[in-house]
């Protein structure tokens, strides 16, 4: 195969591995969300939810500066993606002109180089707006988790906890985008590394993403106790 031919091959097989990967990921968080982490997170926030509205005048401080601390952190992905943005952008306008560097390995035209950058400034792009909606739903629930449950009117914990999590899938997708853009980061020097990252970065997502048994059972247990606790 010629060194211009290995770019529609590899790229295209490694962007349809991550994709087959995240499309298996979100059906099951959809089917059985036990078995990956973002769904027992979910759960696990929903319970957060009562536990915080159930004294709401005694538990608002700290639920407001828990949701701060999760606010915080999106902010500071969302400046890290928006400022990578414009240093691409930058340095992609200093060497548009430049020749391909002999350690890239496939097509070398400018065309090409110009389309590498162009996916990554993409994906960090697609991450600020994950991370600034994901703050968008913090901010929303950080008012409506200070409201009590006993007054007319008051929201349910289930549209709070919605927006909870919400407010986190935005975000995850946000973290998702920074972990693509390495791989299409090393795709800048030749499709053989970005095949094989987007291989050994989908072994590790699924390390990630999956639980156990023992994860599983020990929910079960603790939620089963919580549920206890509330009808006493």
């Amino acid at each position: 195969m010629e060194e211009k031919q290995l770019d529609l091959v590899m790229v295209p097989l490694g962007l349809l591995l991550l994709a087959i990967y995240h499309s298996w990921l979100f059906l099951t968080i959809l089917k059985d969300p036990r078995r990956t982490v973002i769904g027992l997170n979910a759960q696990v926030r929903q319970r957060w939810v009562r536990a915080m509205l159930s004294d709401s005048l005694k538990n608002g401080v700290l639920a407001v500066q828990t949701l701060r601390n999760n606010i915080m952190a999106s902010t500071v992905l969302a400046t890290a993606a928006i400022t990578i943005t414009s240093l691409i952008s930058v340095y992609v306008s200093a060497t548009t002109s430049s020749p391909a560097s002999s350690l890239v390995l496939g097509n070398k035209s400018s065309v090409v180089h110009s389309v590498k950058y162009f996916a990554i400034s993409l994906c960090f792009v697609l991450a600020f707006l994950c991370n600034v909606q994901s703050i968008r739903y913090y901010a929303h629930v950080s008012f409506l988790v200070s409201q009590p449950m006993t007054a007319e009117g008051a929201i349910s914990p289930e549209y709070v906890a919605r927006s909870l999590n919400r407010g986190s899938f935005f975000w995850s997708l946000g973290l998702r985008a920074f972990y693509v853009s390495f791989t299409l980061f090393l795709w800048i020097f030749g499709p053989i590394p970005m095949l094989a990252s987007s291989v050994v970065l989908c072994c590790l997502l699924f390390f990630l993403d999956t639980t156990t048994e023992i994860t599983r059972r020990h929910h079960v247990a603790s939620t089963v106790e919580h549920e206890a606790k509330e009808e006493v």
